[in-house]
């Protein structure tokens, strides 16, 4: 009985947090139990790390266009820079820092804060604009970020640190010396710190960090400019503060999504793939599908687009096609009001009410 009447008195929004916290936790224990016992594919253990990196920065970009109110396509230029800044530091200290934990930490801490200092510098002068000017200028931002890694040779000697944009030769190493970033080959080697338990961790850190901020003075203060922006300066809001925070922060997650990315795999290359224009777009498609505003939808969506064009390559030449059916249906799902009434109708919420309330009686 009291831990029922705790639980009523949480607020709404708060009960929904630790529900979908708690959902992470449980499917980690799943895969964990169906890893132990063998029945887990190489191809779902290999999309472990993806799914939670993606849910990361579909929740972080949700910041920025859901709770924030600004379309920004250069969100992978942020990822991209977490990455390449991450597996630089530990290329360079992997024979200095031999504890992996200390060495990824590290890693984690340098990416996030090299994307959060860019998300300043970039935010500071491209929030002045507004819609379709915004998405245009962030756009570059995330080709100019991909297009300088390429042509950008970095390495070390007993000197120090060399750069070059030229080519590897140009760097002039010294015996011993290492070339680091070799342009558009980028980095190899970088260790493989990425487990699926700290990708899981940095999920629920990132989930509760941002859900925080929104119920928070600040995220309430940042809701407001999204609503009205007059109204709110009236009011004594700084507007050019609350907004820089936000897409600082939704850049820094975004940059823990590239530390993942880039300690899961070999070698780290800055392709258009990888963190060019079409990676910013499918993040978006996972906020706008998973309901713009809705952090537990944005996580939700990423999972399900992520794990559906990988189960549908069994079709071949139709994969795509039915991966755009669903894609139509998701959306009609999502944002059609007859479809809404209908899940607010049929919502587990609903249903549990329903079952205690009949519980109740019968006791």
């Amino acid at each position: 009985m009291g831990k029922n009447i705790l639980w009523k008195r949480l607020n709404k929004s708060t009960r929904s947090n630790l529900i979908m916290i708690g959902a992470v936790v449980t499917v980690y224990i799943i895969c964990q139990l169906l890893i132990a016992s063998g029945s887990m594919s190489n191809l779902m253990k290999g999309l472990l790390i993806p799914l939670c990196y993606y849910s990361i920065l579909a929740v972080s970009l949700n910041l920025t266009v859901g709770i924030l109110g600004e379309l920004s396509l250069g969100h992978a230029g942020f990822m991209c820079i977490g990455a390449f800044t991450s597996a630089f530091f530990s290329k360079v200290t992997v024979n200095t820092i031999e504890n992996s934990f200390i060495r990824f930490t590290l890693a984690i801490i340098i990416g996030a804060a090299s994307a959060a200092l860019f998300g300043v510098l970039i935010g500071t002068v491209v929030l002045r604009l507004k819609g379709d000017y915004l998405a245009i200028v962030t756009l570059a931002f995330g080709e100019i970020i991909k297009n300088v890694i390429n042509v950008l040779f970095i390495g070390y000697d007993s000197e120090g640190v060399h750069f070059s944009m030229k080519d590897a030769a140009a760097l002039n190493l010294r015996e011993g010396g290492e070339a680091i970033i070799n342009g558009p080959r980028g980095i190899t080697g970088t260790p493989k710190d990425s487990t699926f338990l700290v990708a899981a961790l940095l999920l629920i850190i990132t989930y509760a960090v941002i859900t925080n901020l929104v119920n928070s003075r600040s995220g309430r203060a940042i809701m407001a400019i999204r609503d009205n922006r007059i109204a709110a300066e009236s009011v004594g809001i700084q507007i050019t503060k609350f907004k820089i925070l936000a897409f600082s922060i939704s850049a820094a997650m975004a940059g823990i999504a590239g530390v993942l990315y880039a300690h899961n795999i070999s070698t780290l290359v800055a392709t258009p793939k990888n963190f060019g224009y079409n990676m910013s777009i499918m993040i978006l498609v996972f906020v706008v599908l998973g309901g713009i505003g809705n952090l537990n939808g944005s996580i939700i969506a990423a999972v399900v687009l992520t794990l559906l064009p990988e189960y549908l390559r069994f079709l071949e030449n139709y994969r795509m096609l039915i991966y755009a059916i669903v894609l139509i249906a998701m959306m009609i799902f999502n944002w059609n009001p007859k479809c809404i009434e209908w899940r607010k109708k049929h919502s587990m919420k609903n249903y549990l009410l329903t079952l205690f309330n009949k519980q109740k009686k019968e006791a």
